[in-house]
């Protein structure tokens, strides 16, 4: 073998082994950030996970909005990325307790009873306006001291959460997405889908409660997301003994 044909075959041993170093570490850190997304979204490989699907308050017949409809779709398309199956139920058809499989619950307190359930369980310092009648705080959000009124297609919030029960690590979380609109729980889904990886980086396991600012939507739906605040200590806390009772077409989770 002349120098020629050996410094050929030396250069194609050097590049397929240069091609299979780089493939292994492509694939090790794809696995990596798959397992990091897995563990923030409480979805291992082929485990089992919950969509609880809201009504249309706006029909008198059993329906959901078509924003919801979209909502729902990017958290499916989220867990099919984790290799995990998921189950779709209505909000009045939930027949399992806090933890046992991943959730994840859309549409406010007046179109989801679970929704209820879980913030009166969990969210003891939020309160929601959910008075059918017309006026200045209709659909608002009081948390804490603070409160964010809605105003249609320009200003609307909702709240993002990770919550989880007790200090179990098998324990699955459950997605809060509870805004005042159905156009942002859409953009709440969204809003995860896009931010998960840095969501884990911050909180982790942890539970977490988010303010998001829905901005414009009548001009750019719900792409245009703010966050506001993290407001997890003031969600969980009870509101002071003080306070007057609420309304009665108000919720507060209490």
């Amino acid at each position: 073998m002349n120098d020629d044909v050996r410094n050929i075959v030396l250069g194609l041993v050097a590049a397929g082994i240069s091609a299979g170093l780089g493939w292994l570490a492509r694939t090790y850190l794809w696995n990596r950030k798959l397992r990091r997304k897995q563990a923030f979204l409480g979805l291992p490989q082929n485990s089992e996970s919950l969509l609880v699907v809201n009504r249309d308050p706006a029909t008198s017949e059993p329906a959901v909005h078509r924003f919801d409809v979209y909502a729902l779709l990017e958290l499916a398309a989220l867990i099919k990325d984790c290799g995990a199956h998921v189950q779709m139920v209505t909000q009045d058809n939930v027949q399992q307790s806090f933890g046992e499989r991943t959730e994840f619950c859309v549409g406010g307190p007046a179109s989801n009873r679970r929704m209820l359930a879980h913030m009166a369980a969990m969210l003891p310092g939020v309160r929601v306006n959910i008075d059918p009648e017309p006026g200045p705080d209709r659909g608002a959000f009081q948390i804490g001291s603070e409160r964010y009124r809605l105003e249609a297609g320009v200003t609307e919030y909702v709240l993002l959460a990770r919550l989880t029960a007790g200090e179990r690590r098998e324990a699955r979380p459950v997605f809060l997405f509870c805004g005042q609109r159905a156009i942002t729980n859409q953009a709440a889904t969204r809003y995860l889908a896009r931010h998960h990886e840095r969501l884990a980086r911050k909180h982790g396991d942890k539970t977490f409660v988010l303010l998001l600012k829905v901005v414009n939507s009548q001009a750019y739906g719900p792409d245009v997301v703010e966050l506001v605040a993290d407001v997890t200590r003031a969600s969980q806390a009870p509101p002071p003994a003080t306070e007057a009772v609420p309304a009665r077409n108000s919720h507060r989770a209490s």
